[in-house]
């Protein structure tokens, strides 16, 4: 099991599973970057095509919740820190990224339970990523 899945559940019981697959993670993305693009100091970070930036996305989600590791094996290791580091991420910054993800989340469809497991990483995540 990857590093990067949440220790303690096996593929059969992953939130990837329970979901559905990549779909759901592809249509969580696609809403969380309709967040993106009205938000300007977010839509500043990204590159004009958002292709990528959702491929790599949809991918990390994925496998972080349980699903295939072809973000590792693609990407290599995720070294988020690293990634954001040529972007200024502050306090609005942060809370403008976890606003617009958490709306994809509610759109999302997912069950309380999977919502709840959702929202307390990208919580996580977007904190752990300010870096101004």
């Amino acid at each position: 099991m990857s590093a990067l899945r949440i220790s303690g559940t096996t593929p059969e019981e992953s939130l990837y599973r329970r979901v559905g697959g990549m779909a759901f993670f592809r249509q969580l993305v696609a809403n969380f970057y309709d967040g993106v693009d009205v938000r300007p100091v977010l839509r500043q970070m990204y590159d004009e095509d958002l292709t990528e930036a959702k491929e790599h996305l949809a991918l990390f989600l994925a496998q972080y919740f349980g699903g295939p590791e072809t973000y590792n094996e693609t990407r290599g290791h995720p070294r988020l820190r690293m990634r954001h580091a040529p972007y200024v991420i502050d306090v609005a910054a942060r809370d403008l990224w976890l606003e617009a993800m958490l709306l994809a989340i509610d759109r999302s469809g997912a069950s309380e339970l999977d919502r709840a497991e959702l929202v307390a990483y990208v919580d996580v995540a977007a904190h752990s990523l300010r870096n101004a």
